[in-house]
């Protein structure tokens, strides 16, 4: 009897010590169809305009990606923490009261950065290239609110023909 305990101890101690091993998987080092880096950009400044005096700052940057999309990525200084302030592409030059293009993501005023994700997906396959170049056509900006209950502009910024980029690549 003792001889069949030993046995089984052995066994399930051999047992156990090979169900443990796991399989070391090489990592991918590939990305998938649309991925990799975003090497071309623009980027505008953002300019306080609250009379209240928040001043709300930033920038605003416009990545083109593989697939012809753009992504919008927004950061401010100062935003009002607690408070989500829509930020919206509007027809013309800043300061002037004009159509909304585009409703963007709000930003979060605790980080001062979309709330829902890091980008905003512009699908548009034209739109990167109405920003700058020899085919800007675009006449607007980008203009961030105090709240969806108050209209009051709190920081805004021309992209398109009604400004130079800060920075592009």
């Amino acid at each position: 009897m003792k001889k069949y305990i030993q046995s089984i101890l052995l066994l399930a101690v051999a047992f156990i010590m090979f169900s443990c091993e796991q399989e070391r998987l090489d990592p991918i080092l590939t990305t998938a169809d649309g991925g990799g880096t975003l090497n071309e950009f623009v980027a505008y400044d953002i300019a306080s305009t609250d009379p209240t005096g928040s001043n709300v700052y930033g920038r605003v940057v416009f990545y083109k990606t593989t697939l012809e999309q753009t992504l919008v990525q927004i950061s401010l200084y100062n935003t009002v923490d607690n408070l989500m302030h829509p930020a919206l592409v509007l027809e013309g030059p800043a300061g002037t009261a004009t159509a909304t293009l585009l409703a963007l993501d709000d930003i979060d005023g605790n980080t001062g950065e979309f709330s829902s994700s890091k980008f905003f997906v512009i699908t548009d396959t034209a739109f990167y290239d109405s920003l700058e170049g020899e085919s800007a056509s675009l006449d607007a900006n980008v203009s961030i609110f105090l709240s969806a209950d108050d209209n009051t502009i709190v920081a805004s910024g021309d992209i398109g023909i009604n400004a130079m980029p800060i920075t592009t690549d």
